[in-house]
């Protein structure tokens, strides 16, 4: 089997020190959220940002939250038998 190398980047470094510590399950759990709640925030920041930018309205927002773009799909016949 072939062996692969990874090159990690500075941040995986760094989140790589944090977890080799031996941390509780809570403490796991504190810091998983702890993380959730970074990108969330982040991801939200960016979002109102690009309602801004776009001059957005609530209503705009509502008209594309509930705007259906999936790709709709021929659904299969079932095969004869």
């Amino acid at each position: 089997m072939p062996v692969s190398s990874t090159q990690f980047n500075q941040t995986q470094l760094e989140i790589l020190k944090l977890f080799s510590r031996d941390l509780s399950e809570t403490d796991l759990i504190d810091l998983k959220r702890m993380i959730v709640r970074f990108l969330a925030e982040k991801a939200t920041k960016l979002a109102d940002e690009i309602i801004d930018q776009k001059e957005w309205s609530d209503d705009d927002i509502n008209k594309i939250a509930h705007t259906h773009l999936r790709t709709t799909y021929k659904r299969a016949s079932p095969k004869n038998k």
